[in-house]
């Protein structure tokens, strides 16, 4: 399986980037088991990297191909089924429902194709340190721990690629470290690729590969 990106660029920028970016407006295939860093300072579009990879935004110039599909061509029963069965991501703003608890932010991903049993929630949330927080509103809950939330969100279902918006931001370094050792393990389950993209560089994630949006 592969994720490619061919001359990508959103369509809000200006031609400017290509010059200094090693992805906008490059060509480059992603596999599975790799784990590429991508250093993207503020401005730089790295959000919209993921949403674009995601499916949630297609506002760019050139392709994505997946597994030698565009996904320019995909219908949106295509895109359901990207997502459920071969990409998850972890969003900077965690995306998860207020008004359901943690447990049920967790259980509805998983449910909606199942890797791991109903009882790895409570593991991997012990494991986090929000084991405690499993019946609380997950609007009541800080940013740290929601984030916390997020990231065993993404590794609920199947996936070839893991993509990473600022996973950390709202975490310390031994949360970050615990999270991170979290989600390498469960990307080897898979043999899935992890894309990370963030302001610098992470010393406790171990890339293969390193570009500079």
């Amino acid at each position: 399986m592969q994720l490619q990106l061919q001359q990508l660029l959103p369509v809000y920028f200006d031609e400017a980037p290509r010059h200094t970016s090693e992805v906008w407006r490059r060509d480059l295939s992603f596999s599975k088991g790799e784990y590429v860093k991508i250093v993207a300072p503020s401005g730089s579009g790295k959000t919209s990297l993921m949403h674009f990879l995601y499916g949630l935004r297609n506002e760019y110039s050139g392709n994505i191909v997946y597994n030698n599909q565009n996904l320019r061509n995909y219908s949106a029963e295509d895109i359901a089924g990207y997502r459920k069965d071969h990409v998850s991501i972890v969003f900077q703003n965690m995306r998860l429902f207020p008004e359901q608890t943690v447990f049920e932010n967790l259980e509805l991903k998983r449910q909606l194709n199942p890797f791991h049993p109903v009882e790895k929630i409570a593991e991997m949330a012990q494991r986090l340190g929000i084991g405690n927080k499993l019946s609380s509103k997950s609007r009541i809950c800080s940013y740290g721990e929601q984030q916390r939330v997020a990231i065993i969100r993404a590794l609920m279902q199947p996936f070839d690629f893991l993509l990473l918006d600022e996973p950390f931001s709202h975490l310390d370094e031994v949360n970050s470290q615990n999270a991170m050792q979290l989600m390498l393990e469960e990307a080897k389950l898979r043999n899935a690729a992890i894309i990370f993209a963030d302001l610098e560089r992470i010393d406790y994630f171990p890339y293969t590969r390193l570009f500079h949006l």
